[in-house]
């Protein structure tokens, strides 16, 4: 008996992906889902919940990698899905937002900031994936930043509205120059090689365990009786870390070229 099996083309076996490859993606596609509703919420002018959805781009984008990580499910598509979601959550949400806050109001040239901050958000991120595939930098350079990330460089651009809640007679926090030379200043200090703190390879010494849990109870205290001033505290803080950053960044650079010199 003629076998007609054999004629038919082979058909490639389905496998499955393992769910420690596919969790990464699903909390990265959660950052996107709130990057893009904040988009939705600042059309609207509802400004806090434009802010909220921001910040919990943020919280998933600091997830995702962490996920990735404890599972072992690092991909390249991964990597390719984090930098679009970050593009349009910290790069696209906060512009619009600005704009619709205040920069509208500022003739020919209010868009134009938006654009520059939006830019340098893309600029910054395909550097940040060339610079996967270059040779590992120093030592040194594991605690540092190059230039200033894509969440914090978002919080920075958006500090002026959050102050707002809080303190809507400073109306210099609607003024469209101010706001237009931050967006500038954040948009420059994203693409810069200004070192910035980074807090990955921070360890705990066993006896400051019990005051950062005081801290972190004070913190959040802090968030639920007064989210905006303490946000806003907080980015400030960092803000003024960054000259900070740069000043141990020349140090442990200056140790590390005389100890191999």
């Amino acid at each position: 008996m003629q076998n007609f099996n054999k004629h038919q083309p082979a058909h490639p076996k389905l496998t499955g992906l393992p769910f420690r490859k596919i969790a990464p993606n699903i909390v990265t596609m959660l950052a996107l889902c709130a990057g893009v509703t904040s988009i939705r919420y600042a059309i609207q002018d509802d400004w806090v919940k434009a802010i909220i959805c921001i910040f919990l781009a943020a919280l998933f984008d600091g997830l995702d990698g962490r996920v990735a990580r404890m599972l072992k499910g690092s991909t390249k598509f991964g990597a390719e899905l984090d930098s679009l979601s970050d593009f349009v959550s910290f790069g696209v949400a906060p512009a619009i937002l600005m704009y619709q806050w205040t920069l509208y109001d500022f003739p020919r040239f209010g868009w134009f900031f938006c654009l520059l901050f939006a830019c340098g958000m893309a600029m910054r991120l395909a550097r940040f994936n060339t610079m996967l595939d270059e040779e590992p930098q120093p030592e040194y350079w594991h605690h540092f930043f190059v230039g200033v990330p894509a969440p914090a460089a978002a919080a920075l651009a958006i500090t002026p509205i959050m102050v707002s809640f809080d303190n809507p007679e400073l109306l210099w926090l609607r003024d469209n120059y101010y706001c237009a030379t931050l967006m500038c200043v954040v948009a420059l200090l994203m693409v810069s090689r200004i070192p910035t703190i980074s807090t990955k390879k921070w360890r705990v010494p066993g006896y400051m365990f019990i005051p950062l849990m005081l801290l972190v109870a004070l913190f959040a205290s802090f968030i639920i009786t007064a989210p905006w001033l303490t946000l806003g505290i907080m980015i400030g803080l960092y803000a003024l870390s960054i000259p900070f950053g740069v000043i141990c960044f020349l140090k442990l650079k200056h140790n590390f070229e005389h100890n191999n010199a």
